[in-house]
């Protein structure tokens, strides 16, 4: 993979090229070597920031940004974080270019915040409260669920991403410590906001991919956030 210069990230904005899916990826890789420093030089400050910063119902109340941060930290090992940006590598440009800068991003939180709510559901539940998780995944299935959805809504044949998406949710089955909930969630969300953007009332849908983000995000934010809050009463 090619490390863009300030000059080919301008270059890739303006032509439609991947620069949210390299940001994401610079950020995930540069706390991921946070991480490995701290864990080396100074472990109370990196459990501090790993208890912090994971999702965790237990802690959300304490911890409220971690619905965020935890889509940007990854397991000590270098594995982790790199099969997620590879995967991300490989779907991130594709919807990128589909949906605009703005709106993937948004796609992407969107999908990150619905890999929390999965684990929320599963600890209301489950009534396992310290379940945690962290990691890039959740977002990343939300993407598949929204390539899932526009490809169905196009006619193509989709036989090839329900199989990869069904492979990718088996992988629990053989790996421990895999937050398969938040991966369920991850895709529903983005899923369920694709789905919003193409078969939505019809006075919106002359409206731009922005704007119809705009609306379509908000609702399933407030959407998961509701949940969120039922989970905790």
């Amino acid at each position: 993979m090619h490390i863009p210069s300030g000059r080919d990230v301008v270059g890739s904005w303006r032509s439609g090229g991947p620069v949210v899916v390299w940001a994401i990826i610079t950020i995930c890789s540069v706390v991921w070597l946070l991480e490995t420093a701290l864990r080396l030089f100074s472990h109370d400050v990196y459990s501090a920031l790993m208890v912090r910063g994971m999702f965790i119902p237990a802690v959300i109340r304490s911890c409220p940004w971690s619905w965020f941060t935890s889509m940007f930290l990854h397991a000590p090992t270098i594995l982790h974080v790199l099969f997620n940006m590879l995967t991300l590598w490989v779907v991130g440009p594709y919807l990128e270019r589909m949906l605009g800068h703005l709106s993937f991003a948004v796609m992407y939180v969107v999908s990150g915040l619905g890999g929390a709510v999965g684990i929320f559901v599963w600890s209301r539940v489950t009534g396992e409260w310290a379940t945690a998780s962290y990691g890039a995944s959740g977002a990343i299935f939300g993407l598949f669920g929204a390539v899932l959805i526009a490809h169905r809504a196009m006619g193509e044949d989709v036989r090839s991403i329900v199989i990869w998406i069904a492979i990718n949710l088996a992988v629990p089955l053989v790996v421990s410590g895999v937050a398969w909930q938040a991966h369920v969630g991850g895709l529903v969300a983005g899923g369920v906001l694709t789905w919003l953007m193409i078969a939505g009332p019809s006075s919106l849908r002359s409206k731009t991919i922005n704007v119809r983000m705009a609306v379509y995000g908000t609702i399933v934010i407030l959407a998961l956030v509701g949940i969120g809050v039922l989970c905790l009463m």
